[in-house]
């Protein structure tokens, strides 16, 4: 499959309706409607439903775009989407404004690299516990994702928020000690054994031996 190109454009379309009236009416022209904030204004806006699942698709979360926003540019940051509880599908959007520069906070998303050897070799299975992290640094330096290499784990081991190397500028605001991936002894293996213990132990001790009686001679 090829690989999505990134979307660093798009275009946003002021709303002077708002209210559910006003959302309503922008879902029925295919767009979704939603607000832009940021450096002290606030503003209900629209964007094109095509356009906002192109950036969601190539990670439009955790980079600035360029707005066009009633012919005038602005760079702005994707910052919530609300979607719909049974198809899934967006139902509203807000964007903030952001320059490149100014710190802000964000939820980047784990991908995990390799194979851990406790689940090639040691039959265990691996748990990507924690899929975000919260973070906090420049907006123009936020990474896609963050990919932790698990060439390393065997069984009971794990990789805490801790473990994870930020970029230059970034300070963690998950707890340190929030695990992020585990690799856990195989269930089955330890239901097995469970079960065998137990069974073990609910066996009836076997009947002392007692002397044969001497015969009769």
């Amino acid at each position: 499959m090829a690989k999505l190109q990134r979307v660093t454009n798009v275009t946003i379309h002021p709303r002077a309706e708002i209210g559910t009236t006003g959302a309503k009416k922008a879902r029925r022209e295919g767009r979704i409607p939603g607000a832009l904030y940021g450096h002290g204004d606030a503003q209900a806006i629209a964007v094109d439903a095509k356009t906002l699942n192109e950036l969601l698709s190539s990670g439009g979360q955790s980079h600035i775009v360029e707005a066009t926003i009633g012919g005038k540019k602005e760079s702005v940051l994707l910052r919530e989407v609300q979607r719909d509880p049974i198809t899934h599908r967006p139902i509203a959007a807000d964007f903030q404004r952001v320059s490149s520069t100014e710190a802000i906070s964000a939820s980047v998303h784990i991908v995990t690299v390799g194979v851990a050897p406790g689940v090639k070799e040691g039959g265990g299975v691996m748990d990507i516990v924690t899929h975000v992290l919260e973070v906090k640094g420049p907006a123009g330096s936020l990474p896609e994702h963050f990919e932790l290499d698990v060439t390393a784990l065997n069984v009971n081991d794990h990789i805490t928020a801790g473990d994870v190397k930020l970029p230059a500028g970034f300070t963690l605001i998950t707890p340190v000690e929030t695990v992020v991936v585990a690799v856990e002894g195989s269930r089955t293996a330890s239901d097995d054994a469970a079960l065998t213990a137990a069974a073990a132990a609910a066996a009836p001790a076997p009947a002392p031996e007692t002397a044969a009686a001497p015969s009769a001679s």
